[in-house]
């Protein structure tokens, strides 16, 4: 038994070279077929049993192959953003040049610029109903990974659930009066009025959870001066339940942005230049283009509506 393809084609060929049978013989005995033996043969006197070595088959050269100088910049744009290729492909089809993101990927994924184990996702079809801008604003606080001079900050988030526009702003802490100052800020940065916000448990947000007065009636609550201020700019305030940070999906989303893309590539001196910064990454935030919104920038969406 042959155990490899030369030795496989030798045993066919061989008989013939030594015309112990004709051609056209063999080929009703060899599964190969009578076109395929004249080549062996034709291979087999040009280069002797070295011709009958198994050959890739894939082509030199592809006309339609990606230039070179546009895989350059694919990759450039990749290890500067950081950005999925569905994200790439949009960037590079504003610069005029149309090519498909499996294109892309297949670069990314030949460079190895791409993750080698993925987790496979469970996909749920949630019904998305349409929002308009202000509609809801999800608020969330995320604290700044390193200390600056040795104390703490506060970044604070508020992100617009139809466009993915949003306003960041950093403080030393992070009390009733800093959630209640930065709704107004959010307030007078959105051009389109809010009427609702949705936020967690915390006690920086509500008192549903704490808050009790000191009577006999335990259910009668301390109102939050959040709450006040929303009944006085008529806005709804919603809470997610109780352990369930993914129903403020896009704020948690958008801090993740925040830490790998941000807070991992700067360090600071001071509050004031934490602030200075964080203003810059947010207008940067702002126009990128978001898979959520097709390929567009949440300045872009708000400038749809």
């Amino acid at each position: 038994m042959a155990k490899t393809i030369k030795e496989e084609r030798l045993r066919w060929v061989l008989p013939i070279i030594n015309k112990e049978i004709t051609l056209k013989d063999m080929a009703k005995l060899c599964p190969h077929g009578m076109r395929t033996l004249e080549r062996w043969v034709a291979a087999y006197k040009k280069e002797g049993a070295t011709g009958l070595v198994a050959k890739s088959t894939r082509p030199k050269t592809q006309p339609n192959e990606t230039p070179i100088r546009l895989k350059e910049e694919i990759i450039a744009l990749r290890k500067k953003e950081n950005v999925c290729a569905l994200k790439l492909k949009w960037k590079i089809e504003k610069k005029g040049v149309v090519i498909h993101e499996r294109t892309i990927g297949k670069i990314l994924k030949i460079e190895g610029l791409v993750r080698k184990y993925r987790a496979k996702k469970v996909k749920i079809k949630y019904v998305k109903v349409p929002l308009l801008p202000g509609e809801l604003i999800e608020i969330d606080v995320k604290y700044v990974p390193k200390k600056i001079d040795g104390k703490r900050y506060y970044q604070y988030t508020a992100i617009d659930c139809a466009s993915r526009w949003r306003y960041l702003a950093a403080y030393d802490n992070q009390t009733n009066e800093h959630s209640v100052r930065f709704l107004k800020e959010v307030i007078e940065q959105f051009e389109y009025r809010i009427r609702a916000i949705k936020t967690d448990n915390g006690a920086i947000f509500t008192n549903w959870y704490t808050g009790l007065n000191k009577r006999s009636d335990r259910q009668q609550k301390n109102i939050h001066p959040l709450d006040v201020c929303c009944a006085e700019q008529r806005i709804i305030h919603y809470l997610i339940d109780p352990g369930k940070p993914a129903q403020n999906g896009k704020v948690e989303r958008s801090h993740r942005s925040d830490q790998e893309t941000f807070y991992d590539r700067n360090t600071f001196t001071s509050l004031a230049d934490l602030q200075k910064k964080l203003k810059v990454w947010n207008t940067r935030y702002n126009n990128l283009e978001h898979c959520g919104l097709n390929g567009k920038t949440p300045n872009e969406a708000l400038a749809h509506y």
